[in-house]
């Protein structure tokens, strides 16, 4: 049984994280269509290309290896190289890295392949513009009104941003692969949560992705002087999201799963001054589940609370749905794969759903897709102090490897 070598992905993450590291805060600033994102897909093209890869970019800006020449549909591993602001050194990064090492130890091992293999580092994971542009671009989720209308959180527009490293918006659309020219996919990712560590486990086996809503909601009261408006006269808009907190375990008590997850990631108060009772707040709700029907109950369940609290406080209730996100699964035959290769290991394993998103998401859209997860110290991501042991990191690679030999072999 071949093994990869955890020392030279060891030596790939480090050098890669150089990119985009702070030495303030010691995390990685590499976003999309970046100086320091473009210059790290430069590197990796020089990287692959030295190991003997078939190397391009795409419209996309995908940037995509080949090994072997077969003219048959190509097995797809990969992950994304771009990071969130002050992230770690593993997300995303893990996947690319691990499967251009499957790829060395396949040609010192003289393993002959039947299928031609594809490692991608897909561009703009994190959505710095919205979406997941690299995967979305390559299994045709995308279309030309959101790629006009798309901007980041600074108002650059992605047309832009794309434009001053020389690529055209319009191209992106070209980077679609016909499903008939992909065999599956695999994605090695680090779990970004506790679950692993916590029960003891080497290896997540997802079985499927959450689907996610996202809502911006307002509650709009009346702004009044903190000392003279008694507390029973008040429309105080924070007083609402405050109670809806609270409610929120009860919600998924009754509606939801062990998989749902509802929160609460950003919130506003105007105006916004110490001495005054907030006449409104913004905020917004991101739900998650597995089921598509669960995520319909939560849904209606948020609303029917906040309409309930909105007029228990005199309030006004609006939301915008910004998102929703079907859930989506991995290929059964490809589930059972990574349990069989796990137990020949020997390593532990874990049946789980993906909370967070991930490239194999639009996968399962176009091919039989697998993610593998391998656990996250203290459950840490989209951090400076996220951790893998190599101990895990060369677990789940040799397990990305049994997996690639077996999917691209007869």
């Amino acid at each position: 049984m071949p093994n990869i070598s955890v020392k030279r992905i060891e030596e790939d993450l480090f050098a890669l994280s150089k990119f985009g590291y702070n030495k303030e805060d010691k995390g990685v600033y590499r976003q999309g269509f970046t100086d320091t994102d473009m210059a790290a897909r430069k590197w990796l093209m020089d990287l692959f290309e030295e190991n003997g890869l078939k190397t391009r970019m795409d419209g996309a800006g995908n940037v995509i290896g080949r090994y072997g020449e077969i003219e048959k549909p190509a097995v797809i591993i990969g992950s994304h190289l771009d990071s969130v602001p002050a992230g770690g050194i593993f997300d995303g990064t893990l996947g690319v890295m691990a499967g251009l090492e499957c790829i060395r130890t396949i040609k010192e091992n003289s393993i002959n392949l039947d299928y031609p293999v594809d490692i991608i580092a897909t561009s703009e994971e994190e959505g710095r513009f919205g979406g997941m542009l690299g995967s979305q671009a390559i299994t045709g989720s995308i279309t030309l009104d959101w790629l006009e209308q798309a901007k980041d959180s600074n108002g650059e527009m992605l047309k832009d941003a794309m434009a001053k490293y020389d690529l055209n918006y319009l191209d992106v659309l070209h980077a679609y692969r016909d499903k008939e020219d992909i065999k599956a996919f695999l994605e090695l990712h680090v779990e970004q949560g506790p679950v692993l560590e916590n029960t003891k486990k080497t290896i997540g086996v997802v079985d499927g992705i959450s689907g996610v809503f996202k809502w911006l909601v307002r509650l709009i009261g009346k702004a009044d002087h903190a000392g003279t408006a008694p507390m029973n006269m008040r429309s105080d808009a924070f007083l609402g999201v405050a109670d809806f907190a609270h409610e929120i375990q009860r919600i998924i008590d009754e509606e939801g799963t062990d998989k749902s997850r509802i929160t609460i990631g950003h919130l506003e108060l105007k105006p916004g001054f110490p001495h005054t009772v907030p006449g409104e707040v913004d905020f917004s709700i991101v739900g998650r589940d597995l089921d598509p029907d669960v995520m319909k109950s939560l849904a209606n369940a948020c609303r029917r609370v906040l309409s309930s609290i909105a007029r228990r406080h005199r309030l006004m209730f609006e939301y915008e749905e910004m998102s929703w996100l079907e859930p989506k699964y991995c290929d059964k035959n490809i589930v059972k794969m990574i349990e069989k290769k796990a137990k020949d290991r020997g390593y532990s394993y874990l049946n789980m759903p993906s909370g967070a998103g991930h490239d194999a998401q639009f996968f399962t859209d176009i091919t039989p897709t697998g993610l593998i997860f391998v656990p996250s110290v203290g459950g840490i991501s989209h951090a400076p102090d996220e951790w893998t042991h190599w101990i895990d990191v060369e677990r789940g690679s040799n397990l990305l490897l049994d997996c690639l030999i077996e999917l691209s072999t007869d």
